[in-house]
């Protein structure tokens, strides 16, 4: 099998290795990966890989990590009676071609990987589809789903999240890195769950106008101009990572900032000088399995699966058009491509799936 390895102290330096897959575990399912997607929210898992447990996802040799990606798997061996070689399956999945899972709690849509390192985690990250019998499958927008489908969840559960707090008073929301796809499938849902809140996206000069072309923003600025952002009751949710943006948003909004969410890492490079000491509300780092177990809890999965169906159909067509999906093969070219993440050298119009 091969994997691509990276050096956590190092993000840039990333190696293609190959390994003895060895024997098949009783009970267990090898799944051999047949595609995924390379998005900011991949960078984002190795960025704070050791804080929120992404590395011990697909366990590395020590200093190195696998970096997760969401994607479609068919079992290519099979030591468990309920899974029959050639089954497709939708979840977490390594920078690599093949994976091992242990599955649990089976059942005709699913199951969860019950493999021992990998319980610590959130369950969220343990669940897979099986593809025969997914209500959220299309055969004909397994890409869409691999590139969007996790980040339009997270902004899925962001709007929920503000929603229940009535949105902390706030007549308008700023989201930086607004041509990310997270930021994207967040200005969705709240065009359509939150419409009285206005929402402004913060984008880079270059994608000013791929951000406008969206249509999902009330207003669309570049960071050189955070100085023009309206002074009202706001909140912000910060995808950028880049702590000068951030303190100059808090500066500009004074008191009017009534929240400051936090939200992955796209600007990699400027990630660092943290908030120590920024004027206003504290920024908080949004973590959303936690925010999804809470959707479950207060609604029940079938009904928030119904509201994120709604929602995720009312994306594609605000949005599903706008990205040229570019199709590459081999973890070779994962790799490459995961790189160009890091130097923020990839196009936002374009969506990039890996076939290994």
């Amino acid at each position: 099998m091969q994997q691509v390895q990276v050096q956590k102290s190092e993000l840039t330096n990333a190696k293609l290795v190959e390994r003895e897959a060895g024997p098949l575990a009783d009970g267990a399912v090898r799944l051999a990966i047949e595609s995924f997607s390379v998005t900011a929210n991949n960078v984002t898992y190795a960025v704070v890989g050791d804080g929120f447990g992404y590395w011990n996802f697909f366990p590395a040799p020590e200093g190195e990590g696998i970096v997760p990606m969401w994607g479609h798997a068919r079992v290519a061996e099979s030591n468990n009676p309920d899974f029959a070689v050639g089954e497709r399956v939708y979840g977490y999945l390594p920078m690599a071609s093949h994976l091992d899972v242990v599955p649990g709690k089976v059942s005709p849509s699913g199951f969860m990987d019950i493999a021992e390192h990998r319980q610590p985690m959130s369950p969220i990250y343990n669940q897979y589809s099986r593809l025969a019998n997914d209500p959220e499958h299309d055969p004909d927008r397994e890409g869409e789903r691999m590139i969007f489908g996790p980040l339009f969840k997270t902004g899925f559960l962001i709007e929920y999240f503000m929603r229940s707090e009535n949105w902390f008073g706030a007549a308008q929301v700023i989201l930086t890195s607004a041509s990310s796809k997270t930021a994207l499938g967040l200005a969705s849902v709240c065009k359509h769950r939150s419409p009285q809140v206005r929402r402004i996206g913060l984008t880079s000069a270059g994608n000013v106008k791929f951000v406008e072309d969206s249509g999902l923003y009330d207003q669309v600025l570049s960071y050189d101009d955070v100085d023009q952002l309206p002074i009202t009751d706001s909140v912000t949710v910060d995808f950028a990572g880049n702590s000068d943006l951030l303190r100059s948003i808090h500066e500009k909004m004074g008191d009017a900032l009534k929240y400051s969410c936090l939200v992955g890492v796209t600007h990699v490079d400027e990630r660092g000088g943290g908030t120590a000491g920024i004027p206003g509300p504290n920024p908080t780092m949004f973590f959303a399995p936690d925010h999804a177990v809470a959707l479950f809890k207060s609604v029940g999965p079938e009904e928030a699966g119904k509201q994120m169906a709604s929602s995720w159909r009312n994306f594609l067509a605000d949005a599903g058009g706008n990205i040229e999906i570019e199709r590459f093969q081999g973890l070779g070219k994962a790799r490459e491509v995961f790189l160009e993440m890091i130097g923020g050298k990839v196009d936002p119009a374009k969506g990039i799936v890996i076939e290994p």
